[in-house]
């Protein structure tokens, strides 16, 4: 493991030191937030654009987020308005930012975390959920009509989006639990969307390992040390305490699992390891992965190494998602297309397996639901049989293979979910609706979730997204009634 004094590495409250000097923080409500029924309030603050809800006492020397509870026994607090703590308020799925560099949250958030004059918001006693026609089609149970949501459901084609992000750092945002609760349900206000998935994004597990981020607009996620020999594999950590770096997502999760008030499941996400392990090598976005690659064909078991690092840190947080309220997970191997079949077979899909595996084994071992999974390899449709016999629930496929292809090839052993161009949206809304109305014809009425072959872009339409959705529900019920 390399030293604590990489560059790469902060403790968890690097970035409170230089800003807080010997005082107490004073609290003030965080901004652009936009009730569902009735919000919850929260007592903020903000440091370099990160928003933050705890005190630290006048000559403290680190910040002071009275942390209780260890392990899974997660709890942490709001403060009260009205009486209660609840109410309510998703990845690379970029958003823009300010360019900053993204580092450690301030407040590490694993465990629990109480603040004065509150009551515990815990990972239990959730309202009872009043819509599982998603879960049920994930499970491949019978439903009454066709579930849908989209991939970047929350995202910036939503002026509340836009507004509630603005000014704000990318991934300050993901690392306050309101914020990102706020724009998870945002979407739910506009649509009768049939799933939240939580607002966040695949490149926090990099951050976990101790690799800086800086969102530039217009371009996306950059690294600026990214790995380029096998020696820097040196200055990751090797040992992830997962509560600790991204407990801030459970805390996310939480809060918007007990402010849905049961209305829809929640979806927790991650990106899979060689998606993970290429921005990690590329320092960003690619159209050829050419680097990435290089350390496949050059240094396979360095690759490995750490393709092994990066599952054992996703299955963790997403045992973590699970634990903290996530009903449901999908796992994005979003650059899987830039493998062919040999590579994708030695390097993608082991782990994609090892994930199912590891964690429907840890869910049953620390007695949590076993929550159904998706996985959505983009492009790798050479590996469609391999991904139907993963230990995966429901496959994710994108745009560009046949409904009907998909489910010859698959059968009926695990439930499809897709695939719907994006660029369909642009399209005047009738158009919409002869699109999904063939695509459900071809997946069929059973065993099927109707979304997007990938996530939406910035300048659709939030009515053609609405007609797409209208358009999923009362199609897939005009199919039933005539079956």
């Amino acid at each position: 493991m390399g030293s604590m004094a990489s560059p790469w590495l902060r403790p968890p409250h690097s970035l409170l030191r230089p800003a807080l000097g010997g005082g107490i923080i004073t609290p003030a409500p965080l901004p652009g937030l936009f009730p569902f029924s009735e919000c919850a309030s929260t007592l903020g603050f903000t440091v370099d654009g990160f928003a933050g809800s705890f005190r630290r006492p006048v000559g403290q020397s680190q910040p002071n987020p009275e942390v209780e509870g260890t392990g899974r026994a997660l709890m942490w607090a709001w403060p009260e308005q009205d009486g209660g703590a609840h109410g309510p308020l998703g990845g690379r799925d970029c958003a823009g930012g300010r360019g900053q560099r993204s580092r450690q949250p301030q407040s590490p958030g694993g465990g629990s975390r109480r603040m004065e004059g509150s009551s515990p918001l815990r990972p239990q006693d959730f309202p009872a959920l009043k819509n599982d026609t998603f879960l049920r089609a994930a499970r491949g149970e019978e439903t009454e009509y066709t579930p849908v949501w989209c991939m970047r459901q929350a995202g910036r084609y939503l002026p509340e989006f836009r507004e509630t992000r603005a000014a704000q750092d990318f991934f300050a945002t993901c690392r306050s639990p309101k914020m990102c609760c706020e724009l998870t349900l945002q979407p739910l206000r506009r649509f009768p969307l049939d799933a939240a998935i939580i607002f966040s994004d695949i490149l926090v597990v990099p951050q976990a390992l101790g690799m800086e981020v800086v969102m530039v607009p217009g371009k996306g996620p950059t690294f600026p040390e990214p790995l380029k020999e096998v020696e820097d594999l040196l200055k990751l950590r090797q040992k992830v305490d997962v509560s600790e770096e991204l407990g801030y997502v459970f805390q996310a999760i939480t809060l918007t699992r007990h402010s849905l008030e049961g209305k829809v499941p929640l979806i927790g996400f991650s990106g899979a390891p060689w998606t993970l392990m290429s921005y990690m090598i590329e320092g960003g976005g690619s159209s050829t992965m050419a680097k990435a690659k290089r350390w496949l064909y050059r240094h396979p078991e360095a690759s490995h190494r750490l393709l092994q690092l990066l599952r054992d840190v996703i299955v963790e947080y997403l045992v973590g998602q699970v634990a903290a309220g996530a009903q449901a997970l999908q796992l994005f191997e979003s650059h899987a297309g830039h493998l062919g079949p040999e590579q994708f077979r030695e390097f993608a899909l082991p782990h994609i397996q090892d994930i199912a595996k590891h964690v429907k084994k840890k869910l049953q071992a620390e007695a949590l639901p076993l929550v159904p999974m998706i996985v959505f390899a983009k492009d790798a449709h050479y590996a469609l049989e391999e991904l139907a016999q993963a230990g995966y629930e429901v496959i994710g496929l994108d745009w560009t293979i046949q409904p009907q292809a998909a489910r010859e090839r698959t059968g009926h052993r695990v439930t499809l979910q897709g695939n719907l161009d994006p660029c369909a949206l642009y399209a005047p809304k009738e158009k919409i609706g002869e699109l999904v109305k063939r695509m459900l014809e071809g997946f069929g009425t059973q065993r099927y979730i109707a979304n997007l072959g990938h996530g939406l872009y910035p300048d659709m339409s939030p009515e053609h997204v609405g007609a797409f959705v209208e358009a999923v529900h009362t199609h897939s019920r005009h199919l039933r009634t005539a079956a």
